[in-house]
């Protein structure tokens, strides 16, 4: 089994003028291919700031961050992009959906970023509306879809281009109980057929019961409660 995330030693600190505060401190992190881990913590513990730092968004102070074998630290900006485009996967609190295209091109322009050829793209586009049940609404505007249905075009979205991870930052806040269990669900179970792996952050416990490991951001540190 390999690792798709692996974070050794890895410490963010923000800081000027003499004054730093330590975000992240010297966290340790592996998951492995199969594997959907949960990362709770209260407001305000550094969450958000772990997740674009395990994504390659943000640059950690020190350690070192590894996507599927590949460590970040030496890799320039471009090449962080092109990281970014072929290995990760992110979904966000809203589905932050492109206004000015339809369901499917959504996931075509993200084929077409990843360097996905247009026939294979057409083929995995049509793969994933149908499996998260949106295929009818391919030719939609997000205006025109429920808040359900847009994270399901996010869900979709961010697993177009086959990353080795995706990163959840709270993708059930802006939805009810009952929709944000399913789409946590949908996560789970492409993580599984896919051989993929999915980190999400978020403060609803009652989201777990799909996630196989839940840890806790404490101080900087992830815990794990057993």
């Amino acid at each position: 089994m390999s690792a798709m995330l692996m974070m050794k030693q890895v410490t963010k600190t923000y800081g000027d003028g003499g004054q730093t505060m330590s975000v992240l401190h010297n966290l340790d992190l592996t998951v492995n291919e199969g594997e959907f881990v949960a990362v709770l913590g209260p407001s305000g513990s550094g969450k958000s700031t772990f997740l674009s730092t395990a994504g390659a968004l943000l640059t950690p102070t020190s350690g070192e961050i590894y996507i599927d074998g590949e460590p970040l630290s030496n890799k320039d900006k471009r090449e962080l992009t092109e990281l970014r485009l072929q290995k990760i996967g992110f979904m966000f609190q809203s589905a932050q959906l492109l206004p000015y295209l339809k369901v499917e091109e959504q996931l075509l322009y993200v084929a077409k970023l990843a360097k996905l050829g247009t026939k294979e793209a057409k083929v995995r586009a049509t793969y994933l509306l149908k499996r998260l049940e949106i295929w009818e609404r391919r030719n939609h505007y997000p205006e025109q879809l429920s808040g359900g249905e847009k994270q399901r075009v996010a869900i979709a979205r961010a697993w177009m281009n086959k990353p080795a991870i995706l990163f959840a930052d709270e993708p059930t806040a802006s939805l009810d109980f009952q929709r944000g269990k399913e789409v946590v669900r949908m996560i789970a179970e492409e993580v599984k057929s896919e051989g993929k792996a999915a980190v999400m952050v978020t403060h609803d416990e009652r989201m777990l019961e799909w996630c196989d490991r839940v840890l806790h951001l404490e101080d900087g540190i992830l815990i794990e409660h057993l």
